[in-house]
């Protein structure tokens, strides 16, 4: 008994420093050093499933690489200057016609985002300018910045300013802040999806010469899809629900990676408002195909 006692911790020791088969750890390692969490954790679970007498040294040996990853990851954003940080892209697209009928348009966006420790800046610019005839046939112009505070990893505080100018949606001018709550519902490499609902306060000038000042629920829907290295899918929504004049934007895009930064996009926009200036439709829609760049 008393020998016994004395190898009791040894045994102990022996249990907690369970040695990986060496082609386990190959594997692991390698889907390690790829970086793709996925990748590590499919290989950790098959095997686990496979070998387990070597399940809780895997396990524990998978926890420390995300965790240092993650401490990596975090000290890069605290050491980074603010525009180390800033990805964009830029959409370009347009077309001009001649002969029996003349018609020019022009589409540009341009979208930038910081994704730092505790903030996430997000702005976009955008215009759409149509011309059949010599007569402007399309006019839109708009203006967005959203500050984000992450409370925790998926949860986080925005705010969110935007000025918009359509006059052929019945409107000249028309400026909204928002703040509220947000979370995010999906987040893995290859799907990403935000929700946001919060209050918010608008100001349009119509363009019969009528104003409005209203408060309003603001909720949007950001969602982004890699189907695979090629292809990838986004769904942006938002709306501004109020007792007068509500809004709802809709834009899905659809685009295919060319060659480095350059991809090849086909998107379909929707706006709607429910009560637009009399003479104006209260449904506006815009199908586009343009060059996306990304940085």
């Amino acid at each position: 008994m008393r020998y016994l006692l004395l190898a009791l911790p040894l045994l102990l020791a022996n249990a907690d420093d369970q040695v990986i088969p060496p082609t386990i750890k190959a594997m692991l390692d390698a889907a390690m050093k790829s970086g793709n969490d996925g990748e590590v954790g499919t290989v950790a679970k098959y095997a686990m499933t496979a070998d387990p007498s070597c399940a809780d040294a895997v396990a524990k040996t998978v926890a420390k690489w995300r965790s240092d990853r993650k401490a990596r990851a975090d000290a890069k954003l605290r050491e980074a200057n603010f525009i180390e940080l800033v990805k964009g892209r830029v959409e370009l697209g347009g077309y001009i016609t001649t002969g029996n009928t003349s018609n020019k348009g022009l589409t540009g966006a341009l979208d930038l985002r910081r994704e730092g420790l505790r903030w996430r800046h997000k702005l976009r610019l955008q215009a759409d300018y149509q011309e059949s005839l010599g007569v402007t046939t399309r006019e839109h112009y708009l203006a967005a910045y959203e500050p984000n505070y992450k409370i925790d990893d998926r949860a986080y505080v925005y705010g969110a300013a935007q000025y918009e100018s359509d006059r052929f949606l019945g409107y000249d001018d028309r400026e909204s802040v928002s703040v509220g709550a947000g979370y995010s519902a999906i987040k893995q490499p290859a799907m990403k999806l935000d929700l946001e609902l919060g209050p918010a306060y608008r100001h349009t000038n119509f363009t019969d010469s009528t104003e409005e000042r209203n408060f309003a629920a603001r909720g949007s829907v950001d969602f982004d899809w890699r189907l695979n290295k090629a292809i990838s899918f986004r769904q942006d929504a938002s709306a501004y629900l109020q007792s007068a004049n509500s809004t709802v934007f809709s834009k899905s895009a659809l685009a295919a990676k060319l060659f480095g930064p350059f991809s090849a996009q086909l998107s379909y926009t929707l706006q709607y408002e429910s009560m637009p200036p009399l003479g104006s439709k209260t449904t506006d829609t815009t199908s586009r195909a343009s060059l996306v760049v990304d940085f």
